[in-house]
């Protein structure tokens, strides 16, 4: 179906018409003036006994610009047939720690050395591409807690925005508190037995203006369920100047925190040490019942306005192609550019034949003249004698 926005531009149509009939015309003047191209200018004048057709298309081209016109003004819209949205589904969001801390390579992937930020991209694409039917929302956390995607149902959206984050781009610290406070007022617009925060840290709240511990009584008192994970293994082998010296990479992790924010919010802390053990928690997190909510649907808009938009700036071009002054210049460089190829071709015609084979006409010529010379010297010999 297509409809319009603003469908009261049509009230402008008979603008040009009213603007005809209530302002007068110009007056002319006639003054004498000394015109040195007054041949050429004389062209001009001629132009309407010329090309009178000219002036039926250009009227046409003008009505025709001025209806496109308006018609875009007006901008039209093309709505699609309503599309029903998932009715089941839970509103999740996820949290995720990039501060500093987040790029000690104390993880495999693939077989290969990773810091943990590039596990947790791994995982949590692979637990989002899963969450059909699910709005699912990002908060990156570090010395600032900033929301990255709101609530959606596009999850390659989410998934692509979380793989393009950089390490530390929120700051080297971690402040948990705040990222819970800004779930919270994210999620308290939704209905309250579906909302849900995942939050994945390394480490302990040093930055922000709310304690975790208060950020989760004001989740619970909005019903808000957090589930908690803490990231990080737990033994690293560093290379010394002597020998190799193991030590833990995630000493600073606050798990009595983290756990007590899960308890208030009625949720579950779990400890991932490898990627591994991560994938399982975010697959344990897949089982999370979906919760029936109320149906809604949308209809696609795509907005038309370019086409007659594009269409009107043609026919304004041809109106400047078909304009008398136009035209006799055209006109002009065509006649003068066909009076040089005349002349080109009457000289080329005129010039005397170089060949040495001549025509019979022209070789009697010849022989007369010769003759006629001749017999005047014979005959002015005979007076002389």
């Amino acid at each position: 179906m297509i409809e319009f926005e603003f469908p009261w531009v049509a009230y402008l149509l008979p603008l040009p018409i009213i603007i005809y009939l209530l302002i007068p015309a110009a007056k002319k003047q006639d003054s004498a003036v000394k015109v040195p191209f007054f041949q050429s200018a004389m062209g001009f004048d001629n132009v309407s006994k010329n090309h009178g057709q000219f002036h039926l298309i250009r009227r046409t081209f003008l009505v025709l610009t001025w209806l496109i016109t308006v018609l875009a003004a007006s901008a039209p819209r093309y709505i699609a047939e309503p599309v029903t949205l998932p009715t089941n589904g839970r509103d999740l969001m996820l949290a995720v720690d990039i501060s500093g801390s987040m790029g000690i390579e104390d993880m495999q992937l693939k077989n290969r050395p990773a810091n943990r930020l590039q596990v947790v991209k791994e995982v949590i694409g692979d637990f989002v591409q899963r969450r059909k039917g699910d709005r699912l929302g990002l908060i990156l956390f570090g010395t600032q807690a900033y929301l990255q995607t709101p609530l959606t149902f596009d999850r390659n959206t989410v998934d692509t925005l979380l793989l393009e984050t950089p390490l530390g781009i929120a700051g080297e610290k971690t402040a948990i508190g705040d990222a819970i406070g800004l779930a919270v007022k994210r999620l308290q617009q939704r209905p309250e037995n579906s909302r849900v925060l995942i939050l994945l840290t390394d480490g302990q709240n040093n930055a922000g203006e709310v304690s975790p511990i208060q950020a989760g009584q004001i989740a619970a008192e909005q019903g808000v369920k957090i589930y908690t994970i803490g990231f990080g293994s737990d033994e690293m082998i560093v290379p010394g100047l002597l020998f190799n010296r193991t030590v833990n990479p995630s000493a600073e992790l606050d798990d009595k925190t983290l756990s007590q924010i899960a308890e208030l919010t009625g949720g579950l802390y779990q400890r991932a040490r490898n990627s591994a053990e991560l994938h399982d928690i975010y697959a344990a997190l897949d089982q999370l019942e979906p919760i029936e909510q109320d149906l809604e649907t949308y209809r696609p808009i795509q907005s038309l306005f370019y086409w007659p938009g594009a269409i009107a700036l043609l026919l304004s071009f041809m109106i400047v192609l078909t304009h008398p002054q136009i035209v006799t210049w055209f006109n002009l460089l065509f006649s003068a550019m066909k009076q040089k190829t005349d002349r080109t071709d009457s000289s080329a015609d005129s010039s005397p034949d170089s060949s040495p084979d001549s025509s019979p006409d022209s070789s009697a010529a010849n022989s007369s003249a010769a003759n006629s010379s001749a017999a005047n010297t014979h005959a002015a010999d005979r007076v002389q004698s």
